[in-house]
């Protein structure tokens, strides 16, 4: 039998999207169909991200100095910038890049195996984000050690959200401009001091929202997809092996578990039309990715299904840079668990909630504790 998602916004969206989301004094528009979000997401002339702070929601005033880029430009802006870390973001693509993804997983579902049971947020999926990180920005894998205390989110999780801004912007400005000391010329924080827009390099604001960005873009969406695989294989084992099967279920699998996780519910824009001048919207991509009207039976998790037009990675000319390395993580933790794992058990499971409102949201988990244990060598 397959497995059941929740669809939270379900109720809302059959209302018009008229939910309104309200944050202290701002009262925030929900767009919640498929076809409005997509048509929102492409008309940026009307719903503009060239708005510092204000695209993520909550907005981020108190966490950072910098506007980041390039989510938070419009185009040609956008693309000019974009273009300057794109090939950083495509290295997940090739096929010495994956392979060291797969021995990162191989081995953190091996430090998992030995403990009698570990926490899959903490333990697995976290030190994961963060070492692939390191592989796509060039640096010593030493350095996840430092991202790894900094939690599953680098604002928001644990101690005050400013001074977590705070301590990222220090660990940035020293990265950019000792980049080549501590990293060498290759490293992401080298190019970064390389790169020139309009035939000039860029200015220190430039290249510290362009880092700011990496590191708090990719971050928890990760660390919950993650969580959530191993969740939904722990439930539902017997579709492993069928998920796994060959490089096109592989994929058919991923995009399935990024609609129905959709690890970033929603993002910002601020309204420019004459009638709603510097207003924000919420593009809500959780509701657009279980809109019945695209997706049969969205709240059903089908592995194979295709096509599977979702929106987890956003739409328009501001999808996801790290879409790349997102799938490559999936991609290798579903041929990981079904070449390596014999047994994988749940004990706990403490959802991490988000509200709207009236309206909870599941997002990922907040503890997932669990066991696992792998097959011998000789059995596989």
């Amino acid at each position: 039998m397959a497995a059941k998602a929740c669809d939270a916004f379900k109720s809302a969206r059959e209302q018009d999207d008229k939910t309104i989301l309200t944050l202290g004094d701002e009262a925030i528009p929900m767009l919640l169909t498929y076809q409005g979000v997509r048509a929102a997401a492409k008309d940026w002339q009307t719903y503009s991200s060239d708005a510092p702070f204000r695209v993520p929601i909550p907005s981020e005033e108190n966490e950072r100095s910098v506007r980041q880029l390039p989510i938070e430009t419009d185009p040609p802006q956008h693309k000019t910038y974009r273009s300057l870390v794109e090939p950083t973001f495509r290295r997940p693509m090739q096929p010495d890049y994956v392979e060291r993804i797969d021995a990162l997983i191989a081995q953190s579902l091996q430090t998992c195996a030995a403990r009698a049971a570990f926490d899959v947020v903490r333990d697995f999926a976290l030190p994961i984000q963060s070492r692939a990180l390191t592989l796509l920005l060039g640096v010593p894998e030493t350095e996840a050690e430092i991202w790894i205390g900094w939690g599953t989110h680098v604002f928001r999780d644990g101690e005050d959200s400013e001074q977590k801004g705070s301590a990222l912007e220090a660990y940035l400005i020293d990265a950019i401009q000792n980049a080549d000391a501590r990293f060498g010329e290759d490293s992401f924080f080298a190019a970064l001091n390389r790169m020139e827009i309009e035939d000039r390099r860029l200015d220190e604001a430039e290249k510290l929202g362009i880092a700011n960005l990496v590191f708090a873009g990719g971050r928890d969406t990760v660390i919950n997809a993650i969580a959530y695989v191993m969740s939904h294989f722990a439930q539902a084992p017997e579709a492993l092996r069928a998920a796994a099967a060959d490089p096109r279920t592989v994929n058919l699998a991923v995009e399935e578990f990024i609609r129905v996780v959709t690890p970033l519910t929603h993002i910002g824009r601020v309204c420019r039309g004459p009638e709603h001048t510097d207003k924000r919207v919420s593009l809500c991509w959780a509701a657009a990715n279980y809109d019945p009207n695209i997706f049969k039976d969205p709240e059903t998790v089908l592995l194979d299904r295709s096509p599977n037009p979702h929106v987890g990675f956003g739409s328009g000319h501001h999808t996801c840079l790290g879409a790349p390395q997102a799938r490559a993580i999936l991609r290798s933790l579903i041929r990981n668990l079904a070449d390596r794992a014999l047994a994988l058990q749940v004990d706990e499971a403490v959802p991490q909630l988000e509200h709207y409102g009236p309206i909870e949201r599941a997002v990922g988990f907040e503890r997932l504790m669990a066991r696992l244990s792998l097959k011998h060598p000789d059995t596989e």
